[in-house]
This record gives structure tokens, sequence and C-alpha cells, in this order.
């Protein structure tokens, strides 16, 4: 069955959408023609509004024009030319009768020193210059100067014109006009703009001289940060957009280019042009809406002829899925009776497929209760599995510990007509040994049991040792003094351990071990001038119980199971090992690589245990062979041991003299070890007891299990010298 799709819509819906996408190229064509007029709109605006402040900038110039005329006219006056004061000081004050817009003339020296001013009578103290900066760029260029808008000592705002003239004998003089803005706001006031338009006139510092709108309470004001930032932007002539001081939103045009460097700004509110392209754009959206009506009801007509036949099929395909007989109506629509058409085939189909498929469930039931089956049967294989080779290993090693601990004894003893046997039995003895442990750690592989306990550790020191420990077998060792990675020490030496002894089997007696580091990995090779390998042993000689071809002798042992515990423990150590032979009767040789790692800090040297003090000590065991050859191993070290059985025994001995030690076998007949050592415990009370456990299980559970019961020590079957050494030495 096809997948039903996210989005689902009816036929009306399907046919008014149609309509809709058939108008949207229209209505998008009529939208870009309305923003195109109304872009030309606004750029009919802007050169409006740049032609009409360039006017007034103009209007603005020839009124300072005037005013400057009128200065030299009076400059050029007799009085002045004779240097008689006080009767050009009355010649300046009717001239300031017959100038409305005049609040006075001031006449200063070329120093800028107050001479007179007709605002005060003549011979009055001098006041303070207002905007003396325009009376010094005057005496600095003299040419004449429209200075800035500024409020006088008695509150009124004007702006001074000043102009440079001579007098008699050769004497400079400055004349200034102080002239009210009223001039400049009846000079705004003739221009034909819109009631809604916003001129203002500016001196050179930017401040407000007239304005065509709140004149009286914005005079003197410095312009709006928007129109700054928009003067500094633009340059000398601009347009765009600010926001008055009012707060109102303007298209705004100005110049700079008078020759006073005063500016004139024309703003128009931005929203009467943006209402009027509201207004165009809705008239256009009236006309769209319209049209889509009319089509809607025009598809809704349509589409209601096409639901009732689409309803019928519908039915139709219904009874169809539930398995009911079909009854199709004949339909002038040729798509619509190809349906119908295949829906009569697919009914045909679905009969002979229901019963198709009856048979498969059938089988597929009939299947899945085998697999079931055959996968409880599969775990219970795995479990006994486990539980078969915990007993094998348990098994295995109770009579390998009394044979190990008899030779340890006559190693100990050295008689030097038994060293050859002993050397044989010693040899036989490590290989079943090995032969348990791949046993075992192949079982914790497979079962995802196997774990690391890492740490830093030397490998250089790991692979001396593993050497040391084969002291029959010829090996040649060139490794640097210390080549740190982060490991678990014993397994590190089993994976040398396992590729020596792979050696020493399939090689010719010349076994070569090199240890070498770069960067960043150690490189650990082992190489023999053996057997050799082929490709294709090559290709699988990691994997379990893969061996070398043997003769029917099979003298070189072994399960085929070193090299694929090899593999494993390298991987948990993120490292790779890789085997290569030139062929067969060439030799091989194994690489393991691991990442390097930091060394540990240096620790203090530990002291040297006294290992020599007698200690009082019980061992349990109910192999009397093992018992036996333990307490004679134990007594040649030096210590007094006393033999139990059973655990009745063991806690009879326990009551009427305590041991320092004891050696506790797990598997007892008549109470098993953890069970013991709690009955010890409690019957003696002494935490300076040491509790060790001796058995031939040794997986990673059975340790936890051993320490969780309060143990002081775990070791395996069989223990070695070293072993009980450790057993019977103070605590660290």
């Amino acid at each position: 069955m096809l997948p039903r799709p996210r989005l689902m819509f009816s036929l009306r819906y399907a046919l008014i959408l149609l309509t809709a996408i058939g108008l949207l190229p229209l209505a998008l064509l009529g939208a870009w023609n309305i923003h195109a007029a109304g872009q030309y709109k606004e750029r009919e605006q802007e050169r409006w509004m740049l032609d009409l402040a360039r006017a007034l900038s103009s209007a603005v110039d020839a009124e300072l024009d005037s005013a400057v005329t009128v200065l030299n006219n009076l400059g050029g006056a007799p009085s002045l030319q004779n240097n008689d004061l006080p009767a050009f000081y009355s010649a300046a004050s009717t001239l300031v009768a017959t100038q409305p817009d005049w609040l006075g003339v001031i006449l200063t020296d070329d120093t800028g020193k107050i001479l007179f001013r007709t605002m005060d009578h003549y011979g009055a103290a001098a006041r303070d210059l207002v905007d003396r900066d325009s009376l010094q760029q005057l005496l600095t260029h003299g040419k004449p100067v429209a200075g800035s808008i500024s409020r006088g000592p008695r509150g009124r705002t004007a702006f001074p014109v000043r102009v440079a003239v001579g007098g008699g004998a050769g004497q400079r003089y400055t004349l200034t006009a102080v002239i009210l803005p009223d001039r400049m706001v009846r000079l705004i006031a003739r221009q034909q703009v819109p009631a809604n338009a916003v001129i203002a006139v500016r001196d050179g510092r930017r401040l407000l001289v007239a304005r065509s709108q709140n004149q009286e309470r914005k005079v003197g004001d410095a312009p709006s940060p928007s129109l700054t930032a928009l003067m500094q932007s633009a340059g000398p002539e601009g347009y765009g957009n600010v926001v008055s001081s009012e707060g109102m939103r303007l298209a705004t045009g100005y110049t700079t280019r008078s020759r006073y460097g005063w500016a004139v700004v024309v703003g128009q509110p931005a929203d009467s042009l943006r209402d009027a392209a509201f207004e165009r754009m809705g008239v256009f959206g009236v006309g769209i809406v319209l049209s889509l009506l009319a089509c809607i009801a025009a598809a809704s007509l349509l589409a209601n002829r096409l639901v009732g036949t689409i309803q019928s099929l519908r039915q139709n395909a219904a009874a169809l899925g539930s398995g009911a007989p079909l009854a199709l109506a004949p339909s002038a629509i040729t798509e619509i009776e190809q349906i119908g058409l295949a829906l009569e085939q697919a009914e045909r189909q679905r009969t002979a497929q229901e019963l198709e498929r009856a048979q498969l469930l059938d089988s597929l039931n009939r299947a899945l209760s085998s697999h079931q089956t055959a996968l409880a049967e599969a775990r219970e294989a795995g479990r006994a599995k486990d539980e078969f080779l915990a007993m094998l290993g348990h098994e295995l090693r109770n009579p390998l510990s009394p044979i190990v601990t008899s030779l340890d004894l006559l190693d100990l003893r050295d008689e030097p007509s038994s060293r050859k046997e002993r050397r044989v039995m010693r040899r036989q003895v490590n290989h079943l040994r090995r032969l348990v442990d791949d046993l075992l750690d192949v079982s914790r592989i497979t079962s995802g049991k196997l774990q690391l306990e890492a740490r830093a550790v030397n490998l250089a020191d790991v692979a001396r040792h593993a050497v040391a420990s084969m002291p029959g077998q010829p090996i040649t060792l060139n490794t640097a003094p210390a080549v740190w990675v982060h490991g678990d020490d014993s397994r590190l030496a089993q994976v040398l351990n396992n590729l020596l002894s792979n050696a020493d089997r399939f090689g010719s007696g010349a076994t070569q071990v090199t240890l070498a580091a770069d960067a960043t990995h150690a490189r650990l090779t082992v190489s023999d001038n053996g057997i050799g390998m082929s490709e294709e042993l090559m290709a699988r000689v990691f994997e379990p119980f893969q061996q070398a071809p043997q003769s029917l002798a099979r003298r070189s042992g072994g399960l085929g199971l070193g090299l694929a515990i090899v593999r494993k423990i390298v991987d948990l150590h993120d490292g790779q090992v890789s085997a290569r032979s030139a062929g067969a009767g060439l030799g091989s040789q194994f690489e393991v690589v691991l990442p390097l790692c930091a060394p540990p800090a240096e620790e203090a040297p530990l002291t040297a245990l006294d290992r020599s003090a007698s200690m009082q000590l019980l061992l349990v065991d109910d192999n009397v062979d093992a018992a036996l050859a333990g307490a004679a191993l134990l007594e040649l070290l030096g210590h007094e041991v006393r033999i139990a059985h059973t655990a009745a025994e063991a806690l009879d001995q326990v009551r009427h003299r305590r041991p320092q030690v004891a050696i506790l076998d797990i598997g007892l007949p008549d109470m098993d070890g953890y069970a013991l050592a709690a009955a010890i415990r409690e019957a003696t009370g002494d935490a300076a007891l040491r509790l060790v456990a001796l058995t031939g299980y040794g997986q990673q559970e059975d340790v936890v299990r051993a320490y969780a019961a309060r143990f002081d020590l775990h070791l395996t079957k069989p223990a070695t010298v070293a072993d009980l050494q450790r057993a019977t030495a103070p605590l660290a």
C-alpha cells in the first residue's frame, strides 16, 4: 500500500488552489507595476524637494546679500570716513529705523572691540560680543559673514551679518547687522508647498534660524540626530528619511551649497507617501479578491459534480479492503471509468493473494515456533558450556595443584639426579596449565566477561620478565629501557607469553623479540625462523582453534586458542596485532601495536619485606595429595603448618589454636570456602587473621565473590612458590 501523503486537501480546495495559482502571475505583475509607479513618484518627490531646497537656498543668499549691501552702503557714510563716530552712530540708528527686521547695528574696530551698539545709547558700557567666532572669521578672511543664531542680552534671538569697512586715515572697522529670524520666516511662508511640509533654514552651525512649524519653540535648536547623520553621510546635498525633533518621520531633502554656509531643509511626512502607496495597493487588492471569488464560485460548481463520483469510488475502495462485493456505477469521465476497472482487477487479485497469505502465515508461525525453540536451546547450551568450562578448569587445576607443589618441593631440594626429569615435568605441567587458561579465557571472551585492570605499564619490563620466564627457549631481546603504555600488565604478559609459546612450538629455535616506539605508538615484534605461514593461514590465524597443519603426532600441541586470545586482549587495549610471513619454511613475524601513554609519577621505593619469619598456618583442602604437598612446601619455607580436609575439622582447629594465616579451598565437601571464611571470622573475631582463598575456580566473578566474603587474597590453583610467599607475607 502506498504511504498516505502528509498534506491532505479536498478536490474543491485543489480546484480553488489551481484558480488562485492562475491569478498569481497577474497579481505579481500588478504589484510590480504599482511598486514601479511608487518608486517613480518617490524619485519625483526627491527631485521636487531638492529643487525647492536649492531655490530657497538661493533666496536665503539673496536676503543675506541684501543685508550685506546695506551694511556696505552704510560703511561709505562721510561720518565714518572722517572717523566721526558719534555722527556715524546717529546715521546707523536712522538706518536701523528703516529696517523692521533689524535689532540694531554694531561697530567694532579691527581688533574686535565694540565701539558702539545702536541698541544702547552712545557711550554706554560695552557688552560682551555675541558669536565672536563669526567676527574672527571676518577679520581673518575679510569676506562678508552670516553668523549663527543666538540669544542676546535681552533674550531675543537674532543672527549677525558682518562686513569689513574702511574709515579715514586707513582705519579698519567691522559693521554687524543684528537681524531677527522673522525675515527668513516670511521667506518660507511665501513658498507654495503642501500644508504638511516642514521647511527649515539653518545657519552655518546648523542651528535653526527659521521653520515653517513651531518657529517660536524651535528657533536656535540643533538638528535631530537622524538629520545630522544624513548630512554627514550624504554630503553637501542629499535626500533620505529622518525623524524630526517632534518624533515625526519625514522624507527629507536638503542643500548646504549657500555662499554663507547655511542649509535649507525640506521635509514631508513619509506616512503620506506610504498611505498613498497603500491606497493604490488596496484598490488593486480589492480587484484581485473579487476576481478570486468569481473563480472560487466556478470551481465549487465543478467540484460538486466530481465529488459525487469520487465518493462512489471511495465506497467501492472501502468495500474492496473489507472484502465486500463491489457496486460500480458507470461514469462519463474516462479516467474515473478506468479507476473502476482497476478496482475490479484488484478485487480478483485480492482473492488470490488472501489465499496465498493464509498459507504463508501458517508456514511463518511454524518457523517462528521452531526458531524460538532453537534459541532457547542455544541459550541453554551456552549456559551449560560456561558451567562445563568452569567445572573443567576447577577439576583440571585440582590435580595440577599437588603436581606443581611437588615440583616446587623438588626444585627447592634440588637433587642433581632428578633435574632432567623435573625439567620435562615442568614443561609439560606448564603446557597443561596454559591449555586450561586458554580454554577459560576463550570462554570469558565469547561471553564478554574478559576485563582489564588498566594502569601505566612499562612494556619493556613486561618483555624482560616474559623472556626471563622461559629459560629453556633461545630468545634474543632488543628493547628500550622504558616504553610506557596504558594497560593490564598481567594481560600484556599473557600476550607476549602466548606469542613466545607459539614461536617455541612452530619455530626452529631462534626467536627474536624487538620493542620500539615512535611518537605515538609502541611496536612489539616477535619473529622466528620456523615453518612460516601460507597466505590462507595468515588470513585466519587469529581465529579460535586455528593452527598450522601438523602431522598426526601433533608434536606442536596446543588447542589453537593462544593467538585468538592475543587478538582480543590487544583489541581491549585499543591496539592492533598483525601476522606476516614470506611463506612456508621462511619463518613468521607477529607485531603488536599499542598507543603510548605518559609515564606515572615516581613513587618512593618499597621497603623489602621480611618473608623469613615463621608463621602459624592452617591449610584446608579436601584433596589429600594437594594438602600434603602444599604443607610440605610451606614447612620448607619455614612455617608451621596444620592440615584440615573438611570445614568442620578446620573450625575445630581454629577454636583450639588460632593460626595467623588460613589457606582455604573453596570446594569443600561439607561447607564451601566462602561460608567457612564467614564462620572463622565469627568464631575468632580477629580482624588480623588473614584468610587466603586457594581454589580451582579462577574466573573474575570468583575473585569478586572471594573478596566479598572477606578473604584477604585470592589464589588460583596450581599455586606457585611466589603465590605462597605472597600469601604468607605481611599485607602492604
